[in-house]
């Protein structure tokens, strides 16, 4: 195991001092320590890509090393500017990847961890990116060789972490947004109220989550479910390509950071989607699901943004009170319309994931 406060400390000492990436729930504990110390500059961002183009714009300006952190689902987000931009091949940016490595051979994990899991080292070898593995702080001493190496050759390098090897000695307490709507309560309305013609696509986390285990619980039937178990950012797009080949009404359950992560899809279904098409945002302000870490949607306008992607309508709930009568008037308008939904950060008990997902996509396509 090893104590990130001797993590950082060994980072500072190797004068890698800016920290950019994507919450992860294996270096969720990573991000609550940035967050507490103001020496170190700490910018997370909405997805891994915009992370790796961070920090090669630090080090175009520095000439330091950053470090840039996420879950190795995010690499595939990863491999464009790390190909095209930082390669040596290209401009040659030096960097380093802290990657949390879920699915790892061996391991009990979710199967988009497993795919993902097991072809992480494959893919940092195809891109030339050398790697290590760290599980105590004796690894530590590898990684000062790949940072050596990084600054030498000026290429990116990376290192990977499992489940539970990072331990936190002092615990940073993270304030949970309490004020908003229960996502169950929502959910259970919403259910309530679609019509048996009604279709959704959920995004991955709690939505998806909370939407399974919410139809079991009340036994609510109407409508059919397909749940994005992985591909963040990606449910708006997903449930366009469905709407536009379906009468159905198709209704995109996303969540602030998944909205956030892929943003220029808005302006896809602002321009293309059809009257079917609505899309609620679950916005709790945070990724509730990796350790609740802020994603700064409670600064965005989203009506503004939307209606500026060529959404028709925009509702927002923010309040208990009146939810089935917004959720109704929602539910009637011609899309493309958004309504934005102020959650708050508390999930339902013993929450199970999705699972049979062949029968769950051969459930969703039937007529």
């Amino acid at each position: 195991m090893i104590k990130i406060n001797n993590l950082f400390k060994f980072l500072t000492k190797n004068k890698v001092n800016f920290f950019t990436g994507v919450p992860d729930s294996i270096l969720k504990k990573t991000k609550g320590y940035l967050e507490s110390k103001k020496k170190n500059i700490h910018i997370s961002t909405s997805n891994e890509g915009s992370a790796v183009a961070t920090a090669i714009g630090y080090h175009l300006s520095t000439k330091k090393i950053p470090c840039v952190y996420m879950q190795n689902s995010g690499l595939g987000n990863a491999i464009n500017p790390l190909i095209s931009t930082a390669h040596p091949k290209v401009y040659s940016i030096p960097m380093l990847l802290m990657i949390g490595w879920r699915g790892y051979p061996g391991s009990n994990d979710e199967p988009q961890h497993l795919v993902k899991g097991l072809i992480t080292t494959r893919l940092l070898k195809l891109m030339g990116i050398k790697f290590c593995v760290l599980k105590n702080d004796n690894d530590l001493k590898k990684l000062k060789k790949l940072l050596i190496f990084s600054k030498k050759k000026n290429i990116p390098v990376a290192c990977l972490i499992k489940k539970d090897i990072l331990t936190l000695e002092t615990k940073h307490s993270r304030k949970k947004i309490l004020k908003g709507i229960l996502r169950e309560h929502f959910i259970k309305l919403l259910l309530e109220n679609i019509s048996s013609k009604t279709n959704l696509i959920a995004t991955t986390g709690y939505a998806s989550r909370e939407l399974n285990q919410i139809r079991k619980k009340y036994d609510l039937k109407k409508g059919k479910d397909f749940y994005m178990v992985g591909g963040m950012g990606h449910s708006a797009m997903v449930s366009l390509g469905y709407s536009l080949f379906t009468k159905k009404q198709t209704i995109c359950l996303d969540g602030d950071g998944s909205i956030m992560m892929h943003m220029g899809s808005l302006a896809n279904v602002g321009n293309f989607a059809e009257k079917n098409y609505k899309h609620i945002v679950l916005n709790n302000y945070g990724h509730e699901s990796v350790g609740g870490q802020k994603t700064f949607s409670e600064k965005i306008n989203f009506k503004f943004i939307v209606k500026g992607m060529g959404y028709k309508k925009y509702f927002l709930l923010d309040k208990t009170k009146d939810i089935k009568k917004i959720i109704n008037k929602f539910l009637a308008s011609n899309g493309p319309c958004l309504l934005e939904v102020i959650i708050t950060q508390k999930s339902m008990n013993n929450l199970l994931r999705p699972k049979n997902f062949h029968k769950i996509k051969k459930k969703f396509m039937k007529n």
